[in-house]
């Protein structure tokens, strides 16, 4: 594994910063994935004799590049979820999208519906009986340059950032899966080879020391 990608590293916790196009864990036998890397990686440490493969805490789809999170011990993993699921666990995109959006500051508020057949979501209303499954989601936006937006999520829905930009007509460049035929258009004309979406900082307690600690990536 490239340890440029490594950002940080301790005896429990990982941060790794992921490139597009590599899964953080697939199913696919033959396909390599960031799990499978970084196993190889705490295999290959002086001392080292557990089993436990380094847990993913928050996942990016396989498009997406930056910053992911990982437990090197079982307490680790625990204790990061429960975060998670707390709340407590700050995680930051950047986004570089079609046009600009008329506010420059606000909230999506959607209800998304995945399609685990098509492995896409679509944005449903929230009283549908046919998408009873459709879950809440939430995220803040910051339009800091035109065109890119800061991302914060308070959910983490499947696809959640690509569905709900492309339902504000400002989906993310590069998306083919989620974009308008304007933004497919310009991903074309501006030679944009991955989608534009980037997770650049992650902000969480330390499962063992307490610390709070913050990690960034430029886009």
């Amino acid at each position: 594994m490239n340890s440029n990608l490594i950002q940080y590293e301790d005896d429990d916790i990982l941060v790794v910063l992921k490139p597009a196009g590599l899964a953080v864990e697939t199913k696919k036998v033959s396909e390599e994935d960031l799990r499978s890397l970084l196993r190889k990686h705490c295999a290959g440490q002086e001392g080292k004799t557990t089993q436990f493969a380094p847990a993913p805490v928050n996942r990016l789809d396989q498009p997406v590049q930056g910053l992911v999170l990982f437990a090197k011990n079982k307490e680790a993993a625990g204790a990061l979820s429960r975060q998670m699921q707390g709340g407590d666990f700050t995680k930051i995109y950047e986004a570089c999208i079609y046009g600009s959006m008329e506010e420059k500051k606000g909230r999506l508020h959607s209800y998304l519906y995945k399609d685990a057949k098509t492995n896409t979501s679509k944005a449903v209303s929230k009283n549908d009986p046919e998408f009873a499954k459709a879950k809440e989601a939430i995220l803040d936006y910051e339009e800091i340059a035109p065109g890119i937006l800061r991302i914060r999520l308070q959910t983490g829905r499947h696809h959640q950032i690509r569905v709900q930009l492309s339902e504000t007509g400002h989906p993310i460049l590069g998306d083919y899966k989620y974009g308008t035929e304007e933004s497919v258009k310009m991903t074309k004309e501006k030679q944009i080879e991955r989608l534009m979406l980037t997770a650049v900082e992650l902000s969480f307690t330390h499962p063992v020391t307490k610390k709070q600690m913050t990690f960034r990536c430029e886009e």
